[in-house]
């Protein structure tokens, strides 16, 4: 829009200018031609007497010029050596310069001038006498006749025809606006369009279309972008489907799997009580079987735990508890009471929290470092506050011994069954721990990094928003 305004105003401000330019010229010029033509033959049809002499008999002669001036009245003034007179009350013009008594006296033919003195525009004629000695040949008699001619009137009107051109170019860049406006809505109302489609289908509304309309370029891209998104919403919706297909069937397979694990489970316990008496190959048969099938249960709880976050099914049944009396009881529980283990549990820390699920946290985190890292392992816990609008954050911290994480694989610790070591093909976990840490965290709002200790060692770090005030730590 601001560019159609300037190509306006250019256009405007242009035509009006050469208009003012020629406008202006052609009404000097016809002034300057008048004045001139007439003046010279004024002269050219009066005597004079040489030498002369100043008097009354030279100013009537003058005043009869004057008054027989065109277009306007002149001022006439005689200059003859010393003499001066003038048809006017001051022998001597002012507005007369000396460049133009050097032209005259330079050019028999005359010379003209115009003078602005005091904001007033002149026109100065200079008309020397001369002597005619052949067809082409002049002398001059050193008598120079000026006339004087006020160009008040031509620069009224020149005045006037610049107001009329900025009166005019006003209305007319508001006229412009009209069309420029229709312009710009035809133009970037496609581009709103778009804009706004655009940030529909970020949003997630991939069934978002543009209307249609004409045949120009914006029309095609609006046909492409119309035809993208329609490709990629199939593509979206297949996703989606087979994402579900396998959602579902993990979510089938591990609830049809638990009612004969269970029963496995019973007859590997009894078996296991009975190993003590049988041979040895059968009983370490056993207790293989025993094992295995251990493991296999804790992959299809961690599998249909899993599918319940996929579904968005998981729900955060909080409580205020004590943070540090939580974590012991997970310890505990797990027999992990031992020097494996260590503890930096400050009390009177509350918070309201999933217990089972933050025992799941604690859990995955402490075991997976005794199995991935190395003892004593240890679990740290704190408040902290970092800025003073924003809300205290509690921190707790799982660090162990071990040689670290990898830096290549740090970014993929919390991707399911990801192994960092291929040769490692079997673990006591399911390798679905972390991510169900992960997805346990997010449900109570907060966040989980992991990392390295500078001295050595992995460190997991889980940031949860406090929601109540704590009575210490």
């Amino acid at each position: 829009m601001l560019a159609f305004l300037l190509v306006a105003a250019v256009s405007a401000g242009t035509t009006a200018a050469l208009t003012y330019r020629e406008a202006r010229t052609a009404l000097l010029e016809t002034a300057q031609d008048t004045a001139v033509t007439s003046f010279r033959d004024q002269v050219q049809q009066t005597a004079f007497g040489l030498p002369m002499r100043g008097g009354e008999d030279l100013e009537s002669v003058l005043r009869d010029i004057a008054r027989k001036g065109k277009p306007h009245p002149w001022v006439v003034f005689a200059e003859y050596g010393s003499v001066r007179a003038s048809s006017g009350e001051n022998p001597v013009s002012t507005v007369i310069t000396p460049e133009l008594r050097r032209a005259a006296r330079a050019n028999p033919h005359g010379m003209f001038e115009r003078v602005v003195k005091d904001g007033v525009p002149y026109l100065t004629i200079a008309m020397p006498m001369v002597f005619k000695t052949g067809p082409y040949s002049v002398v001059p008699s050193g008598l120079v006749l000026y006339a004087v001619m006020r160009l008040t009137d031509e620069q009224i009107n020149v005045d006037a025809l610049l107001m009329a051109g900025r009166d005019g170019a006003l209305p007319g860049l508001a006229i412009a606006l009209i069309p420029g406006l229709i312009a710009a809505r035809s133009v970037l109302r496609p581009v709103r369009e778009l804009r706004q489609a655009a940030r529909s289908m970020g949003s997630g509304r991939l069934d978002t279309r543009i209307p249609v309309r004409g045949s120009d370029e914006l029309a095609d891209l609006a046909r492409t972008f119309n035809e993208s998104a329609a490709q990629l919403e199939d593509s979206v919706r297949e996703l989606r489907e087979a994402e579900a297909r396998a959602r579902r069937f993990a979510s089938d397979v591990s609830h049809e799997l638990r009612t004969p694990l269970a029963g496995m489970l019973a007859v590997t316990e009894v078996l296991d009580e009975d190993a003590d008496h049988l041979d040895a190959d059968t009983a370490r048969a056993v207790r293989l079987v025993s094992a295995e099938t251990g493991k296999l249960a804790v992959l299809v709880e961690d599998l249909m735990e899993i599918s319940r976050f996929d579904a968005r099914a998981a729900e955060l049944n909080a409580d205020e508890v004590d943070v540090a009396e939580a974590i012991r009881k997970t310890l505990h529980n797990r027999h992990w009471t031992d020097d494996r283990v260590r503890t930096d549990l400050p009390t009177g820390i509350r918070a309201r929290l999933d217990p089972r699920r933050f025992d799941v946290v604690i859990a995955n985190l402490v075991g997976n470092a005794l199995r991935h890292g190395s003892a004593p392992v240890t679990v740290r816990l704190r408040t902290e506050t970092r800025s003073p609008s924003g809300p205290a954050l509690l921190i707790t911290e799982v660090a162990d011994d071990g040689p670290g994480i990898q830096p290549a694989v740090l970014p993929h610790v919390f991707d399911r069954f990801y192994k960092a070591d291929a040769a490692r093909t079997r673990s006591a976990g399911s390798g679905l721990g972390l991510a169900i840490t992960l997805e346990n965290v997010r449900l109570h709002g907060g966040t989980i990094r992991a990392g390295n200790r500078p001295g050595g060692g992995a460190v997991f770090t889980v940031e949860i928003p406090l929601h109540t005030e704590e009575a210490g730590g």
